[in-house]
């Protein structure tokens, strides 16, 4: 019999393969099987879910989710496409802002979303791991990439340092501002939380605006 499910690992993620011709509740008990066998190769990585091979249901996401962090000691950051392409641009972002910081810093790094009116300020670049939501704040005298949603807002470069930039797997904000440069969404913000197939853009100041684009090597080997 053919598996209900494949786990495939991959740098910062896994991506779980789905029979399309078995029932869903299969898929969970048998994905749940294989990650308690695998506990111990897994480790407690933070990583990004993707799957394929059928379509799924909001609460059928959520289900995953509940079985990858039951089953394991993995620490589910989002759920994306599976991209290698935009994988790989998005690693070297977080690389970039890595290589940045000093040895031994602390504090460059939030795990959790914002939630609530919560407004983090930080002097160095800043990686989070979740999301911003609405009504919430990320302020730093640097770079800020969030590994997750951004519905909220956002300060860079809040320190005068000029080439700082907003990075973000799903980019919706109400309000960013580089510098003294300032970006505000006219659009009434209906959809936001965990997202599957979501698109990693940047947001940077470009000929005295900030503009908002597609995350790829020729803009990060600009910065």
């Amino acid at each position: 019999m053919k598996d209900a499910v494949l786990i495939k690992s991959y740098q910062n993620g896994i991506n779980l393969i789905l029979r399309e011709d078995v029932p869903f509740e299969q898929i969970t008990k048998e994905l749940s099987a294989k990650l308690r066998s695998s506990r111990s190769f897994f480790g407690n990585a933070e990583v990004a879910l993707s799957y394929e091979g059928r379509r799924l249901e909001h609460g059928q996401e959520l289900a995953l989710v509940d079985v990858v962090r039951q089953s394991s000691d993995l620490s589910l950051i989002c759920i994306v496409g599976k991209d290698e392409e935009t994988n790989r641009r998005y690693i070297k972002a977080i690389q970039k802002v890595q290589e940045k910081l000093p040895a031994g810093s602390e504090g460059q790094f939030h795990k959790g979303s914002l939630k609530n009116r919560e407004v983090l300020e930080t002097e160095s670049s800043i990686v989070i791991l979740g999301d911003v939501n609405p009504g919430c704040a990320v302020m730093s005298a640097q770079n800020i990439i969030i590994l997750g949603g951004l519905y909220g807002e956002a300060y860079a470069g809040t320190g005068g340092e000029k080439g700082t930039y907003v990075a973000a797997l799903e980019m919706e904000p109400e309000r960013i501002n580089i510098g003294d440069f300032k970006y505000k969404s006219n659009d009434r913000q209906t959809k936001w939380g965990i997202r599957s197939k979501v698109q990693p853009k940047i947001a940077y100041v470009k000929n005295e605006k900030i503009v908002m684009e597609t995350l790829t090597k020729e803009i990060l080997d600009t910065f």
